[in-house]
């Protein structure tokens, strides 16, 4: 059995997931204010800009000048744009209010098991943190969704100055977690951002992957889990 102090955690896809599709979403909005833009239309470009901003701004901006609350709104705002919206006073309206309905637990909803999981890992007496690359909503995203409780810090990239993979992130969270990194353990679902990086800090990690999403690199059995729920098994089996 690993002897672990600290436990790290991803968010998206990990903890939380959106509970209808960005495209969706917009496109709901879009319509409660009157216009009328296709649902598949604004994903693709929501795709495009994110793709873009996120090269050209890393971080949501971190040290270049913007905020990740104006690193948010110019890609909602692009996003409209490339889907054919064009009135000015639409898109910021829009925009505002996207940016704040992404912080209700009206947009996220809880994985499966998760709840159960993070509240027997705290019985357990585990110490545990948010390792996350998120801006600086997430810690009002997780109270919403009833799931801040469960945490001792909630790190994200913006707050740290460098996003997973960067293994600076980990060294922070080991830092605030006060364990060292064979003490402590990252799960997410990510290969590289999750899983490889935390390994590459000296952590050990735990990879989320559903039955049926085998793709991507080989990871040893014993380090991946189907659900949340195998987490503790794969624990005490290591």
């Amino acid at each position: 059995m690993l002897r672990l102090r600290l436990l790290t955690w991803d968010v998206k896809d990990t903890l939380l997931r959106l509970r209808q599709p960005v495209g969706q979403s917009y496109a709901a909005e879009a319509r409660a204010q009157g216009l009328q833009v296709q649902p598949e239309a604004l994903g693709r470009s929501f795709r495009e800009v994110y793709g873009a901003q996120s090269r050209r701004f890393p971080n949501y901006g971190h040290g270049q000048g913007l905020s990740s609350r104006q690193w948010w709104l110019d890609v909602v705002k692009q996003s409209f744009r490339l889907s054919g919206v064009q009135d000015e006073a639409a898109l910021t309206k829009l925009a505002e209010k996207l940016y704040r309905d992404y912080c209700s637990s009206h947009t996220w909803e809880v994985l499966p098991g998760a709840a159960e999981t993070l509240g027997r890992c705290r019985q357990l007496g585990f110490r545990m943190g948010v390792v996350s690359n998120f801006d600086s909503r997430l810690e009002v995203i997780l109270s919403r969704c009833n799931l801040r409780h469960h945490f001792e810090f909630v790190l994200t990239s913006e707050a740290a100055g460098f996003a997973k993979p960067d293994g600076r992130i980990f060294e922070q969270a080991l830092r605030l977690g006060g364990a060292r990194p064979e003490q402590a353990a990252h799960i997410g679902d990510d290969y590289s951002r999750d899983y490889r990086a935390a390994r590459a800090a000296g952590m050990h990690s735990f990879l989320l992957r559903a039955a049926g999403h085998g793709d991507g690199p080989e990871v040893p059995p014993e380090h991946v889990l189907p659900t949340l729920s195998h987490l503790l098994a794969r624990i005490e089996k290591e």
